[in-house]
């Protein structure tokens, strides 16, 4: 399955740099509202299937142009929202920020009992977004586009591709409505092709139809 990841469009707590991540959340600014009305055109050569996106209002809200574009319902799922900030919600301190990411990441190397102060752990938050995914494989769409957040989206993908560590995905925050595209399944793993157009690592061979070598090689 091809799956794209992509954060949603600009709020006002992205300007304040706020910690938001409760329920229902803001909506977009009105550069949040270019920005999702961009991306049909940015993904025009996409065959997308499948169309995702959490409970919050900021990532439905994105979704909508997607939508409208290409024919598709909106399914709205729990599992790929924000990771969820307890105690640190609606805080924008450098402390706050740091404790929060490097709890994130922590999950993603591994340490998934450790918790966010008053929030989820890393079994919870890893757990429900791998069900939306696995939800999405499923389905038999051969191209699904998630609307997510960006802390979610560097958490997950720093902890389920091969070729996407912690600190690539510390490094690299996504822009809002920046895209990152992966292949594979949840039995095979995954592999990052795109994160915001930049290739990551190499990519995965994809034999030429003539060659009869490649004849065995089953399709994802």
């Amino acid at each position: 399955m091809r799956l794209l990841l992509i954060r949603h469009g600009q709020t006002p707590s992205n300007l304040k740099h706020l910690l938001d991540t409760a329920e229902p959340g803001p909506g977009l600014t009105a550069l949040g509202e270019e920005q999702a009305a961009a991306l049909p055109g940015a993904l025009a050569s996409e065959r997308i299937d499948a169309l995702y996106a959490s409970t919050l209002v900021r990532t439905r809200a994105t979704a909508a142009p997607l939508a409208l574009a290409t024919g598709l319902d909106v399914r709205v799922r729990p599992g790929i929202r924000e990771l969820i900030a307890g105690d640190l919600e609606m805080r924008g301190d450098d402390e706050a920020a740091r404790t929060y990411l490097r709890t994130a990441f922590a999950w993603s190397a591994g340490d998934v009992g450790l918790r966010m102060p008053g929030g989820e752990d890393g079994v919870e938050a890893l757990g429900r977004y791998d069900a939306v995914v696995a939800e999405a494989y499923e389905s038999g769409a051969g191209t699904v586009a998630m609307v997510s957040h960006g802390a979610a989206i560097r958490m997950w993908v720093a902890a389920r591709a091969d070729n996407v560590d912690v600190d690539y995905a510390a490094r690299h925050a996504l822009a809002n409505t920046g895209v990152v595209i992966l292949t594979g399944s949840p039995e095979q793993g995954w592999h990052v092709l795109l994160w915001e157009g930049d290739s990551v690592g190499p990519l995965p061979h994809t034999p030429d139809p003539d060659d009869p070598a490649g004849a065995a090689v089953p399709a994802e």
